[in-house]
C-alpha cells in the first residue's frame, strides 16, 4: 500500500533525527541496465568510469555536453527511513535503484554540496544536483509520495536522496561505514 501525505509528513521528525555521520552502508544495489537491480556486497567505483559497469558508464540519463554521462550523478544514496516508509519488497514494489541505502541526514544542513564522504575505500563529494525524483517514484510509491519529496520545506532535506561524484577511486562494501571526511 503506498503511504499518504499524513504518514509520510509524521515521519519528517525520525528522518531528521537520523545520525549525523558514520551511518552503516546497506543494500548495495548495482544498475546494469534500466530497470535492472542486482543486490550485491561489495562495488567498484572509479572517478572516470562511476560504478563498475552501471549503467552510467554506457547509457547514463544525465551527460555533459560531449555525450559522456555527468559525473554528479554517478552515486545516489537514499535514507533508510524514507525508502521504509515507501518501498515494500514483499509488495513486488520496485526498489529505487540508489546505489546505497544508509540511516544518515542527508539534508544540505548536515551534508552541504562539496562535502566529502568516504564509503569504503572510495571517496564521494556531494553534488549540487538535486534529486527531486521522477515520474516512476510516482508510479511506484505514489503522488503523494512525488509530491512529499518535492515540497519546498522539504527540498533541503534531500528526501529522495543525495547525489555524489566518485573523487577518490576505491570499493563501496556492504556495511563499512558512510562517514564525512
Amino acid at each position: 500500500m503506498k503511504p499518504n501525505r499524513a504518514t509520510l509528513d509524521a515521519a519528517i521528525p525520525s528522518i531528521l533525527s537520523a545520525p549525523k555521520n558514520g551511518a552503516m552502508i546497506e543494500r548495495l544495489c548495482f544498475r546494469p541496465n534500466f530497470g535492472e537491480r542486482t543486490y550485491v556486497n561489495e562495488i567498484g567505483a572509479t572517478a572516470a568510469g562511476g560504478i563498475d559497469g552501471c549503467r552510467w558508464s554506457h547509457t547514463p540519463w544525465m551527460k555533459l555536453e560531449d555525450g559522456s554521462g555527468d559525473p554528479r550523478i554517478q552515486v545516489s544514496i537514499l535514507q533508510k527511513r524514507v525508502l521504509d516508509l515507501v518501498y515494500d519488497p514483499n509488495a513486488n514494489d520496485t526498489h529505487p535503484g540508489d546505489t546505497f541505502i544508509v540511516d544518515m541526514d542527508l539534508s544540505h544542513e548536515n551534508l552541504p554540496v562539496g562535502t566529502i564522504l568516504q564509503a569504503g575505500t572510495a571517496q564521494l563529494r556531494v553534488t549540487d544536483y538535486w534529486n527531486d525524483a521522477c515520474v516512476k517514484w510516482k508510479v511506484r510509491y505514489g503522488a503523494d509520495a512525488l509530491d512529499w519529496v518535492r515540497e519546498q520545506e522539504n527540498i533541503t532535506r534531500r528526501l529522495r536522496g543525495v547525489t555524489c561524484e566518485i573523487i577518490t577511486d576505491g570499493t563501496i562494501i556492504n556495511g563499512s561505514l558512510l562517514t564525512k571526511v
